[in-house]
């Protein structure tokens, strides 16, 4: 009887030995696992701290490529608009130096024109003019000016300015009869209206119309 008591208590023994040593390892590994968590929760901490400042830095980069765009377009436009300016300023005082122009070079016509080409004494006066002429609209072409003689042609008003009609059995109607003014264009522009005379039908209906 004795030796079975002592068995039991051995055995007893032996399980609150074993629970102890059950409680001592549980207890490590909760401890170990505290120990590895806290590492992974600060390297987690630090990689979202980094994602955030590389978003950020991205952000950033991207606003002053935005501006520096903007900004270039800027400038393009500017440059674009001064480019316009220059170009209209040039053509506007061209268009008016041409227009002054013009005066003279229907007056040295004009001379041409009254002077009796079959007088010797004054052939060599109207060949220096006639040269003068010539000479003045070989400049003043170089610049973009272009003749408007539309004699013979049909009447444009675009282009020409009707000063009278009349009945004419030898033209068509609505034809250039005869060029009282010419006219001119500087670079695509209309400068002065050709001043005409117009022809219509003898039967009368009046047609101003090319």
């Amino acid at each position: 009887m004795s030796d079975q008591r002592e068995v039991q208590a051995e055995q007893d023994n032996a399980a609150v030995e074993e629970n102890v040593e059950t409680v001592d390892v549980n207890e490590a590994q909760q401890v170990e696992g505290e120990q590895t968590d806290a590492p992974l929760d600060e390297t987690a901490q630090r990689i979202y701290e980094l994602e955030t400042a590389l978003s950020e830095a991205q952000a950033t980069v991207k606003e002053q490529q935005d501006s520096v765009l903007r900004a270039r377009a800027d400038m393009e436009n500017a440059r674009r608009r001064a480019e316009a300016e220059v170009e209209k300023a040039r053509k506007f005082a061209l268009e008016r130096f041409a227009g002054e122009l013009l005066p003279v070079v229907d007056n040295l016509e004009r001379a041409i024109e009254m002077t009796d080409k079959d007088n010797e004494a004054v052939k060599s006066l109207l060949e220096g003019v006639e040269m003068t002429h010539k000479s003045f609209l070989s400049t003043i072409e170089k610049f973009g000016l272009v003749l408007i003689d539309p004699q013979g042609e049909a009447f444009d008003p675009e282009l020409h300015q009707a000063m009278s009609m009349q009945e004419s059995a030898d033209h068509a109607p609505n034809t250039v009869m005869a060029v009282m003014q010419k006219g001119y264009q500087i670079n695509g522009r209309l400068l002065r209206p050709a001043m005409v005379m117009v022809s219509r039908a003898p039967s009368g209906g009046v047609d101003t119309q090319a």
